[in-house]
């Protein structure tokens, strides 16, 4: 593939997934797992199906202050090091997000041609993928704002369309309209015309085209998060934005923004076996199903079952004589519904969240910069976690008000502070730190560190936390 210098990838990692409740949570979200069965997590396949040794930089990343840790570390995984990860304090949408990312590119001058793709889609044939980012790219840097329009292969009432002049092989198109997600018979229209694709939500422009275009469409938010990036920190590797600036930004999307207004928008046809991933139906859709259409991921048992989805997370599920099914297991919740209603997992979800409750938003295996805690067993008065810590990495120095903590380190070595002391354990060896004093936890080895830790006290909460140092600029 030859394409032209100067192509930035933006990769926007804010989604919340809350229709793959419950592997999908709101400090986990689905970007960041690996849900189509190749190893690899969403945002990671994302950057993999990048063509390697063209002019293709460094991407950009655009993702939730809360998951930039997620980020750089699975960025670390995939070898990846970024040209910047943005941080969005509040969510906004896609038109603000990649508004961030173009103002960043063009500060110093620069007018890159960005591509821009959401972490969370899956694309399986990456070699025609490349081959329609190649004639984007070629548009694109003539000025044209390229959109992907997904070839259709059934009438799908859970995406939009779009409907462009007539396409001839890969040559774009003009856009004539952007549509909203039909009722089953104008997709079923749509499908027999041939006039209408899928909406992608990738994207390919310059940097200064779609500037331009949201200057002239949507001033308030080019003004918006011009405040915001004039309020920009560096923070480790991030760069976070003006808070209060780019809250007071209205909240909208690219295609209503920018790309239905603009008389620049352009379609390249994409027939790559695209999918938004964006429901467990979907994912049933593209996976590898068996003789009876079903498709089992983990550790997973069918009898008689035809047509469904089991997903087995920590032990085993057995399916047995039913039908159209979906079933997802994880350590603290389980789904089971019927395919045709897995856009309704988002309720699920809101009732979870109106009710205080945490399955909405943590898995039992909680990531942090430093490694993860996992919750075993938790009663009134007393808390078990176990505890595992990356080589080198250290927790904030700390303490609790309300709690104190039994530590057993079971594999590799820790580094304690307790108060004025500093001192090494070693495996099956244990400390304890009492209420109100002042503790951290290091991992000085080359091996991860794992601990159990006992809490015990009045509340266990993780708001029980006073730092007074934290390597991560955590408050």
């Amino acid at each position: 593939m030859e394409i032209s210098v100067g192509i930035v990838p933006v990769i926007l990692s804010g989604g919340a997934g809350t229709r793959l409740w419950p592997m999908s949570r709101q400090h986990y979200p689905k970007q960041f797992l690996p849900l189509t069965g190749q190893g690899q997590t969403m945002l990671q396949a994302t950057l993999e199906r990048l063509p390697k040794d063209t002019a293709l930089v460094a991407p950009v990343v655009v993702c939730n202050e809360a998951h930039r840790f997620l980020v750089a570390e699975q960025l670390r995984q995939t070898g990846v090091d970024p040209c910047q990860i943005i941080l969005e304090p509040v969510g906004r949408n896609t038109a603000p997000a990649v508004a961030l990312a173009a103002l960043e590119q063009t500060a110093s001058g620069g007018d890159p041609v960005m591509v821009v793709m959401p972490a969370d889609h899956l694309v399986a044939d990456v070699e025609a993928f490349q081959k329609a980012l190649d004639e984007a790219v070629s548009l694109a840097e003539d000025g044209d704002l390229v959109t992907f329009g997904v070839v259709p292969t059934e009438p799908h009432t859970g995406y939009g369309y779009i409907l462009a002049d007539h396409v001839k092989d890969r040559s774009g198109a003009p856009v004539k309209a952007f549509v909203e997600k039909p009722d089953r018979s104008t997709a079923e229209d749509y499908l027999a015309s041939g006039d209408y694709y899928w909406n992608s939500g990738m994207f390919v422009f310059r940097a200064s085209a779609y500037l331009e275009e949201l200057e002239q469409h949507a001033p308030d938010i080019l003004e918006a998060c011009r405040r915001a990036m004039e309020g920009t920190q560096a923070d480790l590797d991030f760069l976070r934005v003006d808070r209060e600036a780019f809250a007071a930004c209205r909240s909208e999307s690219i295609d209503y923004a920018v790309m239905e207004k603009t008389r620049r928008a352009v379609m390249v046809p994409l027939d790559a076996g695209w999918s938004d991933v964006g429901s467990w139906e979907s994912l049933w859709s593209v996976g590898k199903q068996n003789g009876d259409g079903n498709v089992a991921v983990g550790d997973v048992m069918t009898v008689g079952a035809r047509n469904c989805y089991v997903h087995g997370s920590h032990r085993l599920v057995a399916a047995v004589g039913v039908e159209d099914l979906i079933v997802v297991e994880t350590s603290d919740a389980v789904l089971v519904m019927h395919k045709d209603r897995s856009q309704d997992v988002k309720e699920v979800v809101a009732r979870l969240k109106a009710d205080g409750r945490q399955e909405s938003e943590n898995h039992r295996c909680v990531a942090r910069p430093w490694g993860t805690y996992e919750q075993i067993d938790m009663a009134s008065r007393f808390q078990v976690k176990r505890i595992t810590v990356k080589p080198g990495e250290t927790l904030s120095l700390q303490m609790h008000y309300h709690r104190a903590e039994h530590w057993v380190v079971v594999r590799g070595t820790a580094r304690i502070t307790r108060g004025e002391e500093q001192f090494v354990l070693t495996e099956n060896q244990s400390t304890f730190i009492p209420l109100g004093v002042t503790h951290r936890l290091e991992n000085p080895g080359k091996i991860p560190l794992e601990l159990i830790e006992v809490q015990s006290g009045s509340y266990l909460g993780e708001d029980d936390i006073v730092r007074f140092e934290d390597t991560y600029g955590r408050a």
